[in-house]
């Protein structure tokens, strides 16, 4: 399935020429299509951090109990950082376990990955990383037979339809995180490192995250304005965005997190639980 990707220059996609945002193609889903609800099983993919926040709360469950039960956590294309992966169920065909006769039963929150497809995005960056380009190309697999329909798409009609902005605004603060800990962070530790499993907390188990800020002494070593902590305490979303800038602060020593005066630095106070 699709990953975003961060990069400095545009891709070089092997399997079709490369899509601006008025560019078009076509592209046909549904029922009537015989490979329906086909991408639904058996499928190797990836989770954004956005994504395990609107899944849980469509099922109304916590951060632990939809990791617990819907994820695999593994070492994939990153070494240093382990990823989340969706389970598949146990069937012999792998469905989906929120694949039903009639299809998606999480629809409106459904992965990323499944609601871009066919497209596949990626960012590219300036060289001082501020200025972002999006850029898609087309996967193909070799059981989709939706290629052949005769519904044509711009990509920007696609990303309407399919409610792409909210995701895509999200996961490009995750290209900023996802850069860093491809970059080997930890040093020797390498994965035993004690600050991974707060990473890992931080970006994805936000109920988790919102107990540690505000149930220890966390707030103590940063200066966090009173509304920001009012949306953090409300926002799942803003509470992300709060722990990626934490990450780059303890990983980084950068973003706009500070320490108040007297306070100890970000460095000084690495967390355990």
């Amino acid at each position: 399935m699709v990953e975003s990707m961060s990069f400095q220059s545009p891709p070089d996609y092997h399997q079709g020429r490369i899509l601006g945002s008025a560019d078009s193609f076509q592209f046909g889903c549904h029922s009537g299509v015989a490979c329906f609800t086909r991408c639904c099983r058996d499928a190797d993919m990836y989770l954004y951090p956005y994504d395990v926040i609107r899944m849980k709360r469509h099922l109304l469950l916590s951060s632990d109990e939809f990791l617990n039960r819907h994820t695999l956590i593994a070492i994939r294309d990153n070494p240093y950082f382990p990823h989340v992966m969706l389970k598949m169920s146990n069937a012999q065909d792998r469905a989906c376990e929120f694949l039903s006769p009639a299809g998606c039963r999480i629809y409106p929150d459904r992965p990323y990955s499944c609601r871009t497809y066919p497209l596949e995005r990626a960012v590219a960056r300036s060289s001082g990383g501020r200025d972002r380009t999006a850029y898609y190309g087309i996967a193909r697999h070799t059981y989709c037979l939706g290629h052949a329909q005769k519904t044509k798409w711009t990509v920007d009609a696609w990303a309407a339809d399919q409610d792409l902005a909210a995701f895509e605004a999200m996961n490009d603060h995750w290209v900023d995180i996802d850069s860093i800990l491809r970059s080997n962070p930890w040093g020797h530790k390498g994965l035993q490192h004690p600050a991974l499993p707060m990473v890992f907390m931080a970006c994805y188990n936000m109920d988790k995250f919102r107990q540690f800020v505000f149930g220890t002494s966390f707030l103590s070593r940063f200066a966090v304005p009173a509304s920001r902590l009012a949306e953090i305490r409300a926002s799942d979303e803003a509470l992300m965005r709060f722990g990626f800038d934490w990450v780059r602060r303890m990983l980084r020593n950068e973003g706009p997190l500070a320490s108040p005066s007297g306070a100890p630095s970000a460095d000084s106070a690495e967390p355990t639980v």
